[in-house]
């Protein structure tokens, strides 16, 4: 890693000095991470499981098959790295490898001393401003310690596959790979916004969250259009749409772009991003007096706010369950047996849907 107090230049890009993780970190995030920071010895037990994949024979193996970059290998990309750096206030920058990969990818790996790595695809597809919101997404993972779900998802798999043979010990597990994938999409959110922090371009990080869905051809995508699409993808079409979309986000690691840009374009409407951007934020001074019990509750009022805004059937939903409305089994029956199509009264049609929700 380098050491950011050695020759660096002050970006042109507002610098946010000892800046807290928890100021850009999902609710639903933030307080996973804030309760495992407070578990004495956490960090040691989680290192020594780790040593499943060794940080050492990974930092070799980059060494040895792809490009390190530096003042004279990818000195844009080194330069963007380390501006990110500075502004999110890291001392010791991860070091940036470039790997030959026409899939369009990049990651963090490790967790004493975190390398990102970006593929020749990634390069080839963003430009300068995309690279840095991608780079800076990068930086906030590994400020964050996201290592760590990563190590956990590995372990979990792995064990998973050994007991497979017993039916309700395999069950178990698969419950807390698929929790530990929701706790992942999570962070993957908060790092959307470490990106837009780093790179101060809002236009930029939503591009380049763009092209991981339609590639290259920006002449042929717009951002107010895909933002459309986005809330396209909210409202659904009836609770069957609903539930497959549940169905379809529940093995991934990383929300859909859709939802990405939406939510990225949300927090920077926020209040909580101007005053951050106002240099109101919490500094890590205070990480140790952080509360898990109000992290804990800013994530459930975060589920709940979440299910609020929703125009999706299914949270519509699950609010009328919520208010005690005696019409949901009813609701339920006409959407999925298809009763009241002709008349207008079933859940089956979009102004239905749109009304419930």
């Amino acid at each position: 890693m380098t050491d950011m107090t050695k020759g660096s230049a002050p970006s042109r890009r507002q610098r946010f000095p000892e800046i807290s993780t928890r100021a850009w970190e999902h609710p639903a995030d933030r307080s996973g991470l804030v309760a495992m920071r407070k578990l004495s010895g956490f960090d040691d037990v989680l290192k020594k499981l780790a040593g499943l994949v060794s940080e050492r024979s990974v930092r070799l193996m980059f060494l040895a098959t792809a490009v390190k970059t530096s003042e004279r290998q990818f000195p844009e990309l080194y330069d963007m790295v380390r501006d990110a750096a500075y502004v999110l206030d890291l001392d010791k920058v991860p070091d940036l490898y470039v790997s030959q990969d026409p899939k369009v990818n990049a990651y963090c790996i490790g967790m004493d001393t975190p390398v990102i790595v970006v593929t020749t695809g990634l390069v080839e597809l963003m430009d300068e401003e995309e690279l840095r919101a991608v780079i800076g997404h990068e930086v906030g993972h590994a400020m964050s310690g996201h290592a760590v779900y990563q190590t956990m998802l590995l372990i979990l798999t792995n064990l998973a596959t050994r007991v497979a043979w017993i039916p309700l010990g395999n069950l178990a597990i698969m419950a807390l790979i698929t929790a530990l994938k929701e706790w992942f999409r999570k962070a993957e959110l908060s790092s959307d916004r470490a990106g837009l922090l780093a790179g101060q371009d809002l236009q930029a990080s939503m591009r380049s969250l763009m092209k991981l869905a339609g590639g290259a051809h920006m002449a042929e995508m717009n951002v107010d259009a895909f933002l459309e699409q986005a809330a396209e993808y909210d409202k659904a079409g009836d609770l069957r749409d609903s539930v497959l979309k549940l169905l379809q986000v529940l093995p991934q690691s990383h929300p859909f772009a859709v939802v990405r840009v939406a939510k990225l374009k949300k927090w920077a409407e926020s209040e909580e991003y101007r005053s951050i951007m106002a240099g109101a934020y919490p500094r890590r001074g205070d990480d140790p007096e952080a509360s898990v019990s109000a992290q804990w509750k800013a994530a459930a009022e975060s589920y709940s706010q979440s299910m609020k805004d929703s125009k999706d059937p299914l949270m519509g939903l699950l609010r009328d369950l919520g208010n005690g409305v005696g019409t949901v089994g009813g609701k339920l029956r006409d959407t999925f047996t298809g009763a009241g199509r002709g008349n207008g009264s079933g859940g089956g049609d979009q102004e239905g849907s749109d009304s419930q929700g």
